[in-house]
């Protein structure tokens, strides 16, 4: 009996993400989806992960109907799957049940049938929710298990370490200990994840190595062991950023993997996952069957190929593969021979020629070259360039290298936990903030983030290994592991917009739940649609005139965005004239780019030293703003939903 492979497949969700940023808008999704009704993969990877917040965010396009126009074209030919993270689902807290099942039920309604859900510190606990909803609503649960390693330290301690004695941020005794302390990422740590998972009523479970880090040579231990003990199928994902990619796949099926994530070949390699195409060359010298359209992966292929440089601004790489079609085109002999040396290596479980074999087939076809920087440092892609940029914005490029340092130390500090999203950024974010302290000669965590604080606190989950006491302590301001509490949870307000006819910001319950799980993102989004309708509304009644503002008397009031109206004075909410000191008070300023995500405070209100007046969103990140100051609020400068600059004045104190 001929063994068959199951192909999912991620352009659509993972790739584009991963190579473009989420940018692809929906015209050039539809471009593609008639071949996909032809191609017969076994699952599309569409929705989840970066989709909907980006949609929102970068494209003025509603996430639910990008699934269900997906639905409707594929027509139930392949499976539909979207990633949430657990309880987290789409953000940076845990939400309440009935949060996550209004979701789960919407979700499912708008055509997805397989979730995979995983948990930023693999604690089963956070995905109990999710799995319940997703079959509750007859969808199936795709259980990930995230593949991490363990960190590298430094055997040397820093002076600065030293001075700190051992329970404060890392001694230099506390890192020693631990940098010989017994493996904990190891196979049976994985194993007994999964066997959780499958006691929950996983469908399936996935190896999901979101950093690309997993070598050939722990696929085959951690593939036949997964098929031993688990009786459900076995989805392998990974990413081809530090150059284990190909090699991975291609030993993952020899050693028993029931399906395998691709992308289709203008969209493959580097930061996303190998090509389908070179998968199907392996599967036919393998003898391995592999159920997929091939001629209908050839005319996405060619669609891709425009698409791609229409995001060319988004690129991550610009650097596109020599074309190929495997159906039509021949490999030469030498090339040929490297795909033979390579399953070779796997069955003799030499794992340097089975690398250099795919090095070699990846030069070969101008696929990206192993990031070497990514390698070394052991983080996933995006954790990495997300830092670069974190420190663009506050000119402080130069200081990356001793934030990389910094990396093994948060991340045991704060209980080892896998770097995905979000714990990779929440991590990431802390080590550049961390830098930049004792760059400037402040303490390692003068400034947490709301999100380490709560991950250090415990409201994440459990941690790989616990966090010390003490160290907690001088975070959370406790010594006691604090479980998040979701009968706390506050709903979003779904605010009357007079301006527009006095309609809900929200007029349905997807749109309430986007208001939920985005709600920056997703308020000024439905806003623009309100306003949208509203005009139209307007315009059917002749109530509007030729430049589309609404006469009122001898006034015009402008209803773009949260523009304030004065009469017939238009103000710009980015044309606002802010002072650049005070002229009675103390100035707040803002310690760093980012977004107002919230203003806790109004004109005329007393505050005292240390009371929280803003909640800056900040390389995705939530801070709190203190007045530094005791006194009455004079005047505030920004709104909620404002882009503000660093050092840009956020209030007066007087």
């Amino acid at each position: 009996m001929t063994r068959k492979i199951l192909i999912r497949d991620l352009t659509l969700r993972d790739g584009q993400q991963s190579a473009f940023a989420t940018r692809m808008n929906q015209s050039q999704v539809d471009r593609v989806l008639p071949y996909y009704k032809d191609a017969n993969f076994y699952a599309m990877e569409v929705w989840g992960g970066a989709v909907p917040d980006s949609v929102m965010r970068f494209l003025n396009e509603n996430p639910w109907d990008r699934l269900e126009k997906i639905h409707r074209a594929v027509g139930g030919v392949s499976k539909l799957t979207a990633l949430s993270r657990g309880r987290n689902l789409y953000g940076y807290a845990p939400y309440p049940d009935e949060i996550i099942d209004g979701f789960f039920k919407n979700a499912v309604d708008s055509g997805l049938n397989i979730m995979r859900i995983f948990d930023a510190l693999n604690d089963v606990d956070n995905i109990k929710s999710s799995v319940a909803s997703i079959k509750k609503y007859e969808g199936m649960a795709d259980c990930a298990v995230c593949y991490t390693i363990d960190p590298k330290y430094d055997e040397t301690p820093s002076p600065e370490n030293k001075k700190r004695g051992l329970f404060s941020f890392l001694s230099g005794k506390w890192e020693m200990a631990h940098s010989s302390h017994k493996p904990i990422f190891t196979d049976e740590y994985f194993l007994n994840k999964a066997k959780e998972m499958l006691a929950l009523g996983a469908d399936m479970i996935t190896i999901k190595d979101m950093s690309g880090l997993i070598p050939p040579s722990r696929v085959a231990t951690l593939i036949p062991l997964f098929k031993e003990q688990l009786k459900v199928p076995v989805d392998f994902h990974t990413h081809c950023t530090p150059g284990f990619g190909l090699g991975a796949v291609l030993a993952a099926i020899i050693h028993g993997a029931d399906i395998v994530d691709t992308v289709i070949w203008n969209f493959a390699g580097g930061p996303a996952a190998p090509a389908i195409e070179l998968i199907y060359i392996f599967c036919k010298k393998l003898g391995v069957e592999l159920d997929v359209n091939m001629e209908a992966v050839a005319k996405i292929n060619e669609k891709l190929f425009d698409i791609r440089k229409e995001l060319e601004a988004y690129d991550a790489v610009k650097q596109f593969p020599k074309p190929f079609n495997p159906l039509t085109d021949t490999l030469p002999s030498e090339i040929e021979r490297e795909f033979d040396l390579a399953i070779e290596a796997v069955n003799r479980n030499n794992e340097a020629a089975l690398l250099d074999a795919c090095h070699a087939i990846h030069d070969y076809f101008n696929f990206p070259k192993p990031d070497e920087r990514i390698k070394e440092a052991e983080i996933p892609g995006g954790m990495y360039t997300n830092m670069v940029a974190q420190l663009k914005q506050v000119n402080s490029l130069d200081i990356l290298p001793e934030a990389m340092k910094l990396i093994p130390s948060v991340r045991l500090d704060a209980g080892l936990p896998p770097l995905v999203t979000p714990t990779s950024q929440i991590v990431g974010v802390q080590a550049v903030s961390s830098a930049l302290n004792l760059k400037n000669g402040r303490p390692k965590y003068a400034n947490p983030s709301n999100q380490f604080v709560s991950l250090v606190k415990g409201e994440y989950g459990k941690t790989p290994v616990p966090v010390n006491p003490e160290f907690r302590l001088q975070i959370a301001g406790t010594r006691e592991e604090t479980p998040y509490d979701t009968s706390v949870y506050k709903r979003q307000e779904n605010p009357v917009l007079e301006e527009y006819g006095g309609v809900l910001l929200a007029k349905d319950e997807k749109e309430d739940l986007l208001l939920e799980l985005f709600p920056t993102v997703a308020a000024n989004y439905l806003k623009g649609q309100r306003q949208e309708e509203w005009k139209k509304a307007q315009a059917e009644n002749h109530l509007l005139g030729d430049d589309g503002d609404e006469l009122v008397g001898e006034s015009i009031l402008q209803t773009t965005g949260s523009g304030m109206t004065q009469g017939a004075e238009v103000v710009d909410p980015q044309e606002k004239v802010i002072p650049t000191e005070s002229h009675r008070g103390y100035d707040i300023m803002c310690p760093m780019p980012g977004n107002i995500l919230k203003v806790s405070v109004k004109e005329g209100d007393r505050v005292e030293r240390g009371d929280i007046i803003f909640v800056l969103e900040a390389m995705k990140m939530e801070n709190d703003i203190p007045s530094e100051v005791s006194g009455t609020v004079g005047h505030i400068f920004v709104n909620r939903g404002d882009t503000v600059n660093e050092g840009m004045p956020l209030a007066e104190i007087i």
